[in-house]
């Protein structure tokens, strides 16, 4: 070891000719221009992301869909699309007729309501406000409020829409109008929620990202130990998400890929995390190399060669999984795969060039306090000693078949919950985890209307069968009532020889309950004649439901297949693949169930969304076998030189720490999506942190390991590395 280091590279350098050292001088600071220029153009870029969001469910079914095509047919029924909201008053002692007065001189005024960009609200309504309906019970009336759906995303002052504009503007007239009376007022109904929405997402671009980079932030202070080097990790994060921002905000707004509030989250996180991971995998490297070079761009060129292949092999299986969403029906599903991919590579790309010119720029001033010396110590050299990842290397090598047998029994145990994971849907309302006033309003609005009343289904239907339908859709159970007729007494309209009858469900036009109603109705009606469609709000959830179970069918053996091809290239060997992609498998497995016991029991959430599982398995297989390749690239570096059993113990002692601080950073990234109070958000954070902590604890430390040490050098297989003579022993 006084010569060589135990990777057979010159420990010794002398330093780089004068010359050469101002053509490095000149590279670093070349690339460390650009970025600054990268960073002055997409920073800006971030925040206008939101801009270009497009967060219409509708809009994100495939085009045969049954009800997208209910929903192309019935616009030709009306002069605008119209996006409703509901305007519920109630007392409790019972309506008055001065409450009743004082409703419609309000009304009368909420047209003429400024908006602040010198238009009313008058001006954006797809139709005049409609009369007050009284409730049965006398205690509530109901006004609906027509928006045209065409220009709700139209920009009123200060990036607000012209959606949350009207809701914000009725809201505080009803405080000052209405309220004072001892009148309960509150606007819900599909314009209250995206409106809500809004909000909710309002602060996407600078809280999520805020929590995301200072939870990074300290976890980094403590891994490193220095008050340096975590801000040259966090700037190479700040850097890869400018340049994903500028990549994704002109591909959204020439409408090529699709993005939402959900998948700019995401994008924030994922390009956090990534960079992060990456970062420290080449610092914890390059590190290692300090020790033996005395040159630091000798020290950076074998720590950056070395940790090349297995990042970019990580970031090509994140990348290539998320693409595979390409494959969905559902554009929501869909959008994500090109905006997540887009923030992978920019987060390979500022890892392996913006973060080393950083690091050569300071040189090893950067690791202070504890500089690295040239002393020859290297983590290889802990196997079976004091230290944690010693001593947990020392027991996978003393019991591996004991290790990966409780392991995997562990795993198998959590792994039997999964059935009980609920996944069929919940309502708007539900989404939110505050009380917000749009949730409030439905809940109250059911107490004294049909739950369904104001987003009826809608019904496409020939002329001749217009009756019939009629009769037959009030007949279903939980349909309060039919018609075809836009009031009593006025004939139905007719174009092109159809029909839009509209139906009232029982139930909340949203909640799961109304999609089995309308599952039914769709059955009962095809028996009628096959040529009638059932649309509306509730058949479009059902319609995502029925998609989204077809996604989990097509997407998620693509991506086992993806996944499998690139570590089997990587790895040179289909058996270590093959135990990578089950080993995998099976953690997301006992993911989903322990996440089924907490959203069930702990955290008595409704449901999840239909897409949370690919969601889940996108980000757990695909992310979580990144720190399998970390391990298993660097177990094969050790055997071709120590052998395979002693280099998978030195390849476990080695990585331990980095891989392990690196599963924390990106588990501790995801779980600032909790800030946001979306359902979905929070799901998502809770079954990837988890998953990713259980990935780096047990399956990459303890599973991976113990199973490839008990199969010995057929690891390889069929490589030549699996049939060499290899010593046994570390």
């Amino acid at each position: 070891m006084n010569q060589q280091d135990s990777t057979g590279h010159q420990a010794e350098h002398a330093a780089p000719r004068k010359g050469g050292r101002w053509i490095w001088r000149a590279a670093i600071a070349a690339v460390l221009v650009a970025w600054l220029l990268v960073g002055s153009l997409g920073g800006p870029t971030v925040g206008k992301l939101s801009e270009v969001q497009e967060n219409d469910n509708a809009n994100f079914l495939p085009k045969q869909a049954e009800s997208t095509l209910v929903s192309n047919q019935a616009a030709k029924f009306v002069d605008s699309k119209a996006l409703p909201y509901f305007v519920l008053i109630e007392r409790d002692s019972g309506i008055t007729p001065e409450d009743l007065a004082k409703t419609n001189a309000f009304l009368g005024e909420v047209p003429k309501l400024d908006l602040g960009n010198g238009k009313t609200i008058g001006e954006y309504l797809a139709a005049p406000v409609k009369t007050v309906i009284p409730s049965e019970d006398k205690k509530a009336l109901l006004v609906t409020v027509e928006l045209n759906g065409d220009q709700a995303d139209e920009v009123v002052k200060e990036g607000e829409t012209v959606l949350f504009a009207v809701a914000d503007k009725m809201r505080a007239e009803i405080k000052e109008s209405l309220t004072p009376t001892g009148l309960q007022v509150y606007v819900t109904g599909p314009g209250g929620v995206f409106a809500d929405f809004v909000v909710a997402f309002g602060g996407i671009d600078g809280i999520l990202l805020g929590v995301a980079l200072a939870v990074v932030f300290v976890i980094l202070l403590i891994v490193y130990r220095s008050p340096v080097l975590p801000i040259a990790v966090l700037l190479t994060a700040v850097f890869g998400l400018a340049l994903a921002a500028l990549v994704v905000y002109p591909l959204a707004k020439a409408d090529v890929i699709e993005l939402n509030g959900q998948s700019q989250g995401i994008l924030f996180i994922l390009v956090v995390g990534a960079a992060t991971d990456y970062s420290l995998l080449l610092v914890s490297r390059y590190k290692e190399e300090l020790h033996d070079f005395e040159n630091k761009y000798d020290a950076m060129k074998v720590a950056w060669r070395a940790s090349i292949e297995p990042i970019a092999a990580s970031a090509a299986t994140v990348i290539l999984g998320l693409l595979c969403l390409l494959l969905s029906e559902l554009g929501s599903t869909k959008g994500l795969g090109p905006v997540g991919a887009i923030g992978i590579a920019g987060a390979l790309i500022s890892a392996m060039t913006f973060l080393p010119a950083l690091l050569l720029a300071f040189g090893r001033r950067i690791f202070w306090p504890s500089i690295p010396r040239v002393d020859h110590v290297h983590a290889r050299d802990q196997v079976g000693g004091r230290k944690l990842w010693g001593r947990v290397s020392g027991m996978v090598g003393r019991s591996p078949r004991k290790v990966w047998a409780v392991s995997a029994l562990a795993l198998l145990i959590c792994g039997a919950f999964l059935p009980t994971f609920k996944a069929s849907g919940i309502s708007q309302e539900e989404l939110f985890l505050d009380k917000v006033e749009s949730v409030t309003g439905q809940e109250e609005l059911a107490k004294h209307f049909d739950a369904g009343a104001g987003t009826p289904v809608q019904i496409l239907t020939p002329e001749s069968q217009a009756a019939k339908v009629v009769e037959t859709a009030t007949k279903v159970d939980g349909v309060a009532n039919a018609s075809a007729s836009v009031a009593p007494g006025v004939p139905p309209k007719v174009v092109e020889g159809k029909v839009l009858v509209q139906a009232t469900l029982k139930v909340a036009a949203d909640s799961p309950e109304a999609t089995k109603v309308v599952e039914h109705l769709r059955t009962e009606l095809d028996t009628v004649s096959p040529d009638i469609l059932v649309g509306g709000n509730t058949a479009i959830n059902l319609d995502v439901l029925d998609s989204s179970k077809r996604d989990l069918r097509v997407i998620i053996p693509t991506i086992l297949g993806v996944i499998f091809v690139v570590l089997m290239l990587l790895l040179r060997s289909i058996a270590a693949a093959l135990l990578l992609v089950i080993c995998n498998v099976l953690s997301f497995g006992a993911t989903v169930g322990v996440s089924a016991l907490f959203f069930n029991h702990v955290f008595d959430f409704p449901g999840a969304d239909p897409s949370i599982p690919l969601y889940a398995f996108v980000f757990l297989v695909a992310l979580g076998i990144d720190y399998s390749i970390f391990l298993m690239t660097r177990v094969r570096e050790e055997s071709i030189e120590q052998g395979t059993r002693p280099g998978i113990l030195i390849g476990l002692a080695v990585t331990g720490g980095v891989i392990t601080s690196a599963g924390v950073v990106l588990a501790a990234t995801f779980s600032a999506l909790a800030v946001l109070p979306i359902l979905f958000l929070v799901q998502i954070a809770f079954m990837v942190a988890f998953g990713v902590l259980l990935d780096t604890t047990v399956v990459r430390s303890l599973l991976v390991p113990a199973l490839s040490h008990d199969i010995g050098p057929k690891i390889w297989w069929p490589s030549k590395l699996s049939k060499a003579e290899q010593p046994d022993h570390a």
